[in-house]
């Protein structure tokens, strides 16, 4: 177990060839650069780790699984579009490893979810529910889009309709229309998700590694390749965050107390408003 030792948003246990990785990163769980720093230790780590067959995240807080990004992370990117990416950003590039790793994936989600956090469970090969459980796209609301590869996932797991309408509508899915449409494998109640997710995982883990991977690589042989996707989405990302009416709504965001933990857990609908700048707010409030 050494070479888990010396996290600080994470812990890591293993147990009959699981590896638990559990996100601790108070007070939100928000993925900001020492989190996203960890997160790639412990998939280099783990996908070296011959011991483990199955991976599950999980977090330590019942109310929030991963906030979302850090929106004073994406304003430090740089406000001018450079030149065309030809490869997906970082982040996009880390979940990459993750969905391509030929050991297997589950999130176990309990409270929310949204932005990289919905990003990186679409990255999984499985997504298990608690019923309180809430995700969601919202980035559009805050004026860019999301560059976490979710528009790709989410096509792919629900169809272009239904990721329109996610990416377009940034309110929360509750977790029984989360699984109706596809965006997660199925609902469990609250008490007994980590009692399922532990049955199943343990069950898949004492398979024939080798079986387990050529079963993924077959799967995804049904799949497009989503490597251009990706890459056009790095490229509308980089122009929606260089905007300034986006840089302004972050702003405002942030100013109306985004990020904090009240916030956060009653932000649903009200993100749209929160997002715009307080003069346009109050011209909307004035009709």
């Amino acid at each position: 177990m050494g070479r888990y030792e010396g996290y600080e948003a994470l812990r890591v246990h293993l147990s009959h060839g699981v590896a638990w990785v559990t996100i601790d990163h108070p007070p939100i769980n928000l993925l900001d650069v020492p989190l996203f720093l960890e997160l790639a230790r412990v998939v280099e780590e783990l996908e070296k780790d011959d011991r483990v067959r199955v991976i599950v995240f999980q977090s330590a807080d019942q109310e929030f699984f991963i906030a979302h990004a850090d929106v004073n992370w994406i304003l430090s990117l740089p406000e001018e579009v450079g030149a065309p990416a030809t490869e997906p950003n970082p982040f996009v590039q880390l979940l990459e490893r993750v969905r391509r790793m030929p050991k297997v994936t589950i999130g176990a989600i309990a409270g929310i979810a949204r932005g990289g956090g919905s990003e990186l469970l679409l990255s999984l090969d499985m997504r298990f529910a608690a019923r309180s459980a809430r995700l969601s796209q919202p980035e559009v609301a805050l004026g860019i889009i999301p560059g976490g590869g979710g528009t790709q996932r989410l096509a792919q797991l629900v169809g272009r309709a239904r990721a329109l309408e996610i990416v377009l509508g940034c309110g929360d899915i509750h977790a029984e229309e989360a699984a109706a449409i596809g965006y997660v494998n199925r609902v469990v109640s609250d008490d007994e998700v980590l009692a399922f997710v532990r049955s199943f995982a343990e069950k898949v883990a004492s398979m024939s590694p080798d079986a387990i991977r050529l079963a993924k690589e077959a799967v995804d042989a049904a799949l497009p390749e989503v490597a251009p996707g990706l890459v056009a989405e790095a490229n509308l990302f980089q122009q929606s965050v260089a905007l300034p009416a986006s840089r302004a709504s972050m702003r405002a965001f942030l100013e109306a107390g985004g990020q904090t933990r009240e916030v956060e857990l009653r932000l649903g609908s009200r993100l749209p408003d929160m997002a715009r700048p307080p003069l346009a707010r109050a011209q909307g409030a004035k009709r």
